[in-house]
């Protein structure tokens, strides 16, 4: 089992939705090497899918990217918050839908490499339409497509959202396999 040994560290920055590290660590080889990394909450998604197999995705911009994505809804886990209650409120804020049926699908590491960010990826039915209530800031547009479409919208590289991908692949390999 591989291991790292952390030496020493600093907090460089502490933000309102993560925090960045720098450590020194000690290898399996007994060299040292520096580890920069952010500690992120969390979050979690919703792949809703309704009774005639349509999807509801969301086209927002992102300022990282300078464009528009495609993702299924999802947000920022609160401290200590459960992936489920944020699924829920998540759905509800951006898309105005509530379903009674969730069930988690995937747990995802987006960026091993530099994040401890966790995203969970639920599958949820069942759905009625209440009111969407956006967070101050947040602009976007629900688009309610075919599964299908949403399985060709990936496969061409129109939705590069990792945690979307993963929601649309998963319930693919699902129906593949008979489970829906």
């Amino acid at each position: 089992m591989f291991k790292e040994k952390r030496l020493s560290g600093e907090m460089i920055y502490n933000g309102r939705i993560m925090q960045l590290y720098k450590d020194e660590v000690e290898l399996e080889n007994g060299k040292k090497s520096v580890r920069e990394y952010i500690r992120h909450s969390g979050g979690s998604s919703v792949l809703a899918v309704d009774e005639n197999e349509n999807v509801f995705l969301v086209r927002q911009f992102r300022y990282p990217y300078a464009s528009e994505t495609v993702e299924i809804p999802a947000g920022k886990r609160e401290k200590g918050e459960d992936p489920l209650v944020c699924a829920k409120r998540e759905l509800e804020e951006e898309t105005g839908l509530v379903a009674s049926d969730y069930r988690l699908i995937a747990t995802v590491y987006p960026t091993p490499a530099y994040t401890d960010e966790t995203l969970y990826v639920y599958l949820a039915t069942g759905l009625k339409t209440t009111a969407a209530h956006l967070d101050d800031g947040e602009f976007l547009d629900v688009e309610k497509v075919p599964f299908e479409k949403a399985y060709s919208m990936a496969k061409c590289g129109e939705i590069r959202d990792s945690k979307t991908l993963v929601a649309i692949y998963a319930y693919a390999a699902e129906k593949a396999r008979g489970e829906m």
